[in-house]
C-alpha cells in the first residue's frame, strides 16, 4: 500500500511539475484612434523606405556600451520581415545598396533604383527584462522562477516632400518563460536569451498590425 501511495505521489509530482511554461501576449496601448482587424487593402501598395531604427531604451546603452547599436539593427531587419509579411507594401531597403550594385555589374545590367514618397522610422522607447521568483513554504513545498522580458517601440512614417510626420504607431508586448520543482522534482530553465528577439517581434508586429488597420480604416490615406 505504501509503496502505491509513493508512487501515485511521484508521478503527480512529474506530471505537475516536469516542464517548462511558456506563454506570451501583446500588450494593448492608448491609441488615438480605433482599428479593426481588417487586411484587405485595395489599390496599388504603399511603397515605404525603411529608415533608421534606433534604440533609445536604457537596455544596452549603459556607460559601458560600446555604441554599436545591435537592438536597433535587430528591430530594423524585424520590422522590414513584418512590412512585407503583411502584402500592402512594397518595402525598399536602402542598407545593401552597395552590394547589389556590385552584383549589377558583375551581371551586366542597368539598375532602375525606385524612390518612395515615404520613409518609415522607429525607435525602442522600451526594453527591460527581469527574473521573478517565489517560494511557497519557505521552498518546502516548491519554489518557481519566471522570465519576463517586454518591449515597446514608435515608428513613424514621414513625408519626404514636406519632411512631416504623417503617421505614428506604437506596439508593445511582454514575453514570459516560467519553470518550477517541487521537492527537487521539476524543471530548472537557465537564462533564455531569445527572449530578446522574441518579445522585440512582438511589440513590432503588434506596431505594424496597427499601421496596417490604420491604411484599411482610411484613418491614414498614402498618397
Amino acid at each position: 500500500m505504501k509503496k502505491i501511495l509513493f508512487s501515485i505521489l511521484f508521478s503527480s509530482l512529474l506530471a505537475i511539475n516536469g516542464c517548462a511554461i511558456e506563454s506570451h501576449s501583446t500588450i494593448e496601448t492608448e491609441k488615438a484612434t480605433q482599428s479593426i482587424a481588417n487586411r484587405s487593402i485595395s489599390g496599388s501598395k504603399v511603397s515605404l523606405s525603411i529608415g533608421q531604427f534606433a534604440n533609445h531604451s536604457a537596455y544596452q546603452n549603459g556607460i559601458f556600451s560600446d555604441g554599436v547599436d545591435r537592438l536597433g539593427s535587430q528591430a530594423e531587419t524585424i520590422l522590414i520581415t513584418y512590412l512585407q509579411q503583411a502584402g500592402c507594401y512594397q518595402v525598399l531597403d536602402r542598407n545593401n545598396l552597395k552590394a547589389l550594385e556590385r552584383e549589377a555589374s558583375l551581371k551586366k545590367v542597368k539598375q532602375n533604383i525606385q524612390g518612395s514618397r515615404y520613409v518609415i522610422t522607429g525607435d525602442i522607447v522600451e526594453f527591460g527584462r527581469k527574473n521573478v521568483g517565489d517560494k511557497q513554504l519557505w521552498g518546502i513545498l516548491g519554489k518557481g522562477k519566471t522570465q519576463v522580458a517586454y518591449s515597446k517601440v514608435n515608428i513613424n512614417i514621414v513625408d519626404i516632400e514636406t519632411s512631416a510626420v504623417v503617421f505614428s504607431s506604437t506596439g508593445a508586448g511582454e514575453y514570459k518563460l516560467s519553470s518550477r520543482d517541487v521537492l527537487g522534482f521539476g524543471s530548472s530553465a537557465g537564462y533564455d536569451s531569445t527572449l530578446t528577439g522574441k518579445v522585440l517581434s512582438l511589440s513590432i508586429m503588434d506596431a505594424v498590425n496597427n499601421l496596417t488597420n490604420a491604411i484599411d480604416n482610411k484613418i491614414w490615406i498614402p498618397e
